[in-house]
């Protein structure tokens, strides 16, 4: 597995007494927002370039999106560490993190975890069927300590028509599994309320022929061409962008940044503050200063 935590073990204990599933842990007791820290991969690493782009997904994802295949900017890697609400991401539609333009484009997610993903170290949680309107239902932002959007259960009933009290499943994974799903789906991921890391990685992918609707901050990846069937995955225009520093409006992010900020936010009414939503009204403030010293 990758030393995700590579970054932070140049400045504090490296515990490597520990293994995969005790060590970021063990690195956050000295490092408030370690997981965060390793979730926040600037390049994508080879091991997971392979998984990302693996036959055997790719001809899965081509019988529900189609032949020509890209990639969405979007993955991530989620070290859901114990008992951490950073990690723990509520209900949720993936397209209300997204631009307008992913509400008529059909994404899919693979979830796959590392370990055997249960209820009680946080495997994920669906609405059955709350996609089949085809709605993007009314988001708000910031969830507690988080830059995560917020979708009651209430807003879930009124407008995607679920009966949360039947149609909330549970989705335990097994190692090698994976939970495939769309950007409609309501869905989330429960408390890990295990002594053990819950890693996972989630992977995108939609035709080539609609837009990312990733607020033209960074662009998908082909992986597959219908009229080249030999078509080799070029990384390069991928690999350039960081979208970290992108969202955040500076070239170089303190490698060590445990805030995030997103254009998301901006999308949905503000209820509830946090160091990630002060940080964004500092951006925002800033642009304002800027657009007036240099109109």
């Amino acid at each position: 597995m990758i030393n995700v935590g590579l970054r932070l073990y140049r400045q504090y204990n490296k515990y490597e007494d520990r293994g995969l599933f005790e060590r970021l842990t063990c690195l956050g007791k000295e490092y408030p927002g370690a997981n965060l820290v390793a979730r926040k991969l600037r390049n994508l690493p080879q091991a997971l370039r392979l998984l990302w782009t693996n036959e055997k997904l790719l001809n899965v994802v081509e019988q529900i999106v189609g032949p020509d295949i890209q990639g969405h900017p979007v993955w991530a890697l989620r070290t859901k560490t114990p008992q951490n609400e950073a990690t723990t991401v509520p209900w949720h539609q993936d397209s209300a993190f997204l631009d307008n333009d992913s509400y008529k484009v059909l994404q899919l997610t693979a979830w796959i975890p590392f370990l055997d993903a249960t209820e009680e170290n946080g495997c994920m949680q669906v609405v059955r069927r709350a996609h089949r309107k085809g709605k993007v239902a009314t988001h708000q932002c910031c969830a507690g300590n988080t830059w995560y959007v917020i979708l009651e259960e209430e807003e879930i009933e009124r407008t995607l028509g679920a009966n949360m009290k039947k149609d909330v499943v549970t989705c335990p994974v097994p190692y090698g599994g994976m939970l495939l799903f769309s950007n409609l789906l309501p869905h989330q991921s429960l408390l890990n309320q295990s002594d053990k890391i819950r890693w996972s990685v989630d992977f995108r992918w939609q035709t080539s022929k609609e837009k990312v609707g990733f607020w033209g901050l960074k662009p998908g990846v082909q992986m597959r061409m219908s009229n080249k069937p030999d078509f080799t995955i070029d990384w390069s225009e991928f690999d350039a962008i960081n979208r970290y520093n992108v969202m955040a409006q500076h070239e170089n992010e303190n490698y060590l940044e445990t805030v995030v900020t997103g254009p998301w936010m901006k999308k949905w009414e503000l209820i509830h503050h946090n160091h990630h939503v002060n940080a964004l009204l500092k951006q925002n403030e800033q642009d304002s200063y800027d657009n007036i010293v240099n109109p």
